[in-house]
């Protein structure tokens, strides 16, 4: 029967803080994923394009 060894404390806290700080990156990342879809969506909003086909629907929608 093998008995379980239990992981150094020293090490747990290590890996305990490697992943804290991965988790910082992926919120800061997340945070810039955000901004940025928040500037697409705008340059979405204010392309002629998009202005053009929105008139187009309301113009087909009021008839």
């Amino acid at each position: 029967m093998t008995i379980p060894v239990l992981p150094d404390p020293q090490k747990i806290q290590k890996t305990v803080v490697e992943l804290q700080e991965v988790c910082r990156q992926f919120d800061a990342l997340n945070f810039t994923l955000d901004e940025l879809i928040a500037h697409v969506d705008a340059e979405i909003q204010n392309s002629p394009l998009t202005i053009y086909h929105l008139r187009k629907s309301r113009e087909t929608q009021s008839a």
